[in-house]
C-alpha cells in the first residue's frame, strides 16, 4: 500500500567541483579515523583540519561547526534507512503489515543508535526546537504517523511522537550503557508496539 503523503528525504547535496569533492571526502575520512580513535569529543575543528590536510577555513566553510560536520557523517546513513522504509524490502519497506512496519522501523533505528549513538547524540541540536524541525526528524515523524493512520485513523500525531521519544538516542545509549543489551531493547519496542496498536 502506498505512503498516504510524502516523506521527505534527507537534502541532497550540491553538484560540487572536483577539487571541493576530494576536500570534502579527505575531511570526512579523517572525521571517521578520528571518532572511531577518540569519539566525537575528541574531534577538534584545528586536529581534524591538519589530520585531513586542508586548511582550517575550508573547513569551516564546508560544514560551518562541529554539528555541522557531524551531520555530514551521518548523512548517508540517514539516507539508507529513509530509502529502506521508503522504498525498501519488507517488513521495513512497503509491503508488510504497519504494526510490522513499524516494529522493524524501530529495530533499525534502535540498532543505528548501537552503531553510531555517541554520534547522533553530538550532532543533536542544543535548541530543542531545531531537533523537532530537522528534515530527519521530519521524515521519521511522517512515516511513523501514516503507519499509525493506517492502524487507528483517529489517533493524532502525539503518539507518533511519543513512540519517538522512546527510540531518542540519549535514552537508548542510557540503557546499553545500563547493562541492556540491543536484542532486548529490540524485544521491549515491539512490546510497546504490540500493546498500543494491538
Amino acid at each position: 500500500m502506498p505512503e498516504p503523503f510524502e516523506l521527505p528525504l534527507v537534502p541532497s547535496q550540491r553538484a560540487e567541483r572536483s577539487d571541493a569533492a576530494r576536500n570534502r571526502s579527505a575531511i570526512l575520512c579523517a572525521a571517521e579515523r578520528m571518532l572511531r580513535e577518540c569519539g566525537p569529543d575528541g574531534i577538534t575543528m584545528d586536529g581534524l583540519a591538519c589530520a585531513a590536510g586542508v586548511g582550517k577555513g575550508t573547513l569551516f566553510r564546508r560544514f560551518g561547526d562541529r554539528a555541522g560536520l557531524f551531520h555530514a557523517l551521518l548523512d548517508e546513513t540517514e539516507r539508507r534507512l529513509q530509502e529502506g522504509f521508503i522504498r525498501g524490502p519488507a517488513p521495513l519497506g512497503p509491503g508488510a503489515p504497519p504494526a510490522e512496519r513499524l516494529i522493524a522501523f524501530g529495530h533499525a533505528l534502535l540498532s543505528l543508535t548501537e552503531e553510531r549513538g555517541e554520534l547522533l547524540l553530538a550532532a543533536e541540536p542544543l535548541d530543542t526546537e531545531l531537533r523537532y524541525r530537522s528534515s530527519v526528524y521530519g521524515a521519521y515523524k511522517a512515516h511513523v504517523s501514516s503507519l499509525l493512520a493506517e492502524l487507528a485513523p483517529d489517533d493524532d500525531e502525539y503518539l507518533a511522537e511519543a513512540l519517538l521519544a522512546a527510540l531518542r538516542p540519549g535514552l537508548v545509549l542510557h540503557q546499553l550503557r545500563s547493562g541492556r543489551s540491543l536484542e532486548q531493547l529490540h524485544e521491549s519496542w515491539r512490546r510497546l508496539v504490540r500493546r498500543l496498536v494491538g
